[in-house]
């Protein structure tokens, strides 16, 4: 097919669809003009008991941890926990990685935003079988798990941009990705990086060894 015919096609196919969503909108906007009084009151009862079942929601998952990023003491607490909430995010540590803290950083702001997920942390330390049966090798390394399932995996900094000073909306959009939280941005493009002028660490910044990069094995931690 020539260039032409697919230019053509792809403008048909484009005009086609703004046709559609005009329509859409005409019709929404002739159902709002012709309401009555009880349309209206309609309308307000069922926003008014979404509201509600969203409260309640919310006041679930406040008295089940969420909101706060706490740390997890012991394995059979984690999948007591899995067990509970449908979203968490465990950061798997270990004392003493600079890393990790950094990890820690973001995830405090995010257990704040995210109430719908659960943030905890844990050390590899005090979980050798969960570390040996999730194949843990490398920290810090986040398990995203939805359905009590764990579905991906944040090894180091390499998804984050490769580097220490990532932002916080970079580790955010990460975890939208992979359904853990109620990401409203969008995903198919991650946020732009903000240049900072030192990292967290108090240091230029680093490039990081992740799971497939070919960079010096002392800036990550294998366990």
């Amino acid at each position: 097919m020539a260039t032409a015919d697919i230019e053509n096609l792809i403008k048909s196919q484009v005009l086609e669809v703004a046709r559609n969503v005009e329509q859409h909108l005409d019709s929404e906007l002739d159902k709002l003009e012709n309401m009555d009084a009880d349309d209206i009151d309609r309308l307000r009862g069922d926003r008014l008991k979404q509201l509600k079942e969203q409260a309640k929601k919310r006041q679930e998952w406040l008295v089940m941890g969420h909101g706060e990023y706490t740390e997890i003491h012991e394995e059979k607490e984690f999948f007591e926990i899995s067990k509970k909430s449908k979203d968490i995010v465990c950061h798997f540590y270990k004392d003493g990685s600079p890393r990790c803290k950094i990890v820690d950083h973001h995830l405090k702001l995010l257990c704040k935003k995210h109430v719908e997920t659960r943030f905890v942390r844990l050390n590899v330390e005090k979980a050798p079988f969960l570390t040996d049966r999730l194949r843990i090798r490398v920290i810090p390394t986040m398990a995203l798990i939805k359905d009590s399932k764990t579905k991906d995996f944040i090894v180091g900094f390499t998804d984050l941009g490769n580097c220490d000073d990532f932002s916080t909306e970079m580790l955010e959009w990460r975890l939208g990705t992979a359904g853990v939280i109620n990401y409203s941005g969008d995903l198919l493009n991650p946020p732009e990086k903000k240049k900072k002028p030192k990292t967290l660490l108090g240091a230029p910044k680093r490039s990081i060894r992740g799971r497939d990069s070919d960079s010096d094995i002392d800036d990550e931690e294998d366990l």
